[in-house]
């Protein structure tokens, strides 16, 4: 399957599952959403994602940023959106799938208060949906070499 396809596939197990039974955005504004002050936040777009986004939805905006992998792109929105239009990586956060499964994304540190109770404070349901979300996207090469990105600058943080 080509990225965008992979994608997509992933998206879709993700569409009606969710960290908890209510809507974990309460707990932080939608802090894992929206750009702080300096215009920094949002979501990275997954490769091939940002087909989807040729036109955006109203309150989003997405903007080339290199600060966490070279050639990404960085969705942001106002904090509240329909389900539907969330990217792949809102969907899976505060998850970060692995080769064999899904472990807490560091970056969720600094605005999830779901980090504190790690994958055990989270619904079954979706950490199983993260890993089968997982599977398709190592499928897919520019996928895995994504996910190694992230997974490689999660050990710079787990360093600092």
């Amino acid at each position: 399957m080509e990225p965008l396809e992979q994608v997509i596939a992933a998206r879709r197990l993700l569409e009606n599952i969710t960290p908890l039974n209510q809507d974990c955005g309460r707990y932080c504004g939608g802090a894992c959403c929206q750009s702080d002050e300096d215009g920094q936040g949002g979501m990275l777009l997954f490769p091939g994602e940002e087909a989807l986004y040729r036109e955006l939805p109203e309150g989003f905006s997405i903007q080339r940023n290199d600060d966490v992998i070279l050639g990404a792109y960085l969705l942001t929105c106002r904090g509240t959106c329909d389900r539907g239009d969330r990217p792949l990586s809102c969907r899976l956060f505060p998850l970060l799938p692995t080769r064999k499964g899904a472990k807490m994304d560091r970056r969720g540190w600094a605005v999830c208060p779901l980090m504190e109770n790690g994958k055990s404070g989270l619904r079954p349901e979706f950490v199983a949906a993260v890993k089968e979300a997982g599977a398709f996207l190592y499928a897919c090469p520019e996928h895995e070499a994504f996910l190694d990105a992230l997974h490689a600058y999660n050990e710079k943080l787990k360093e600092l």
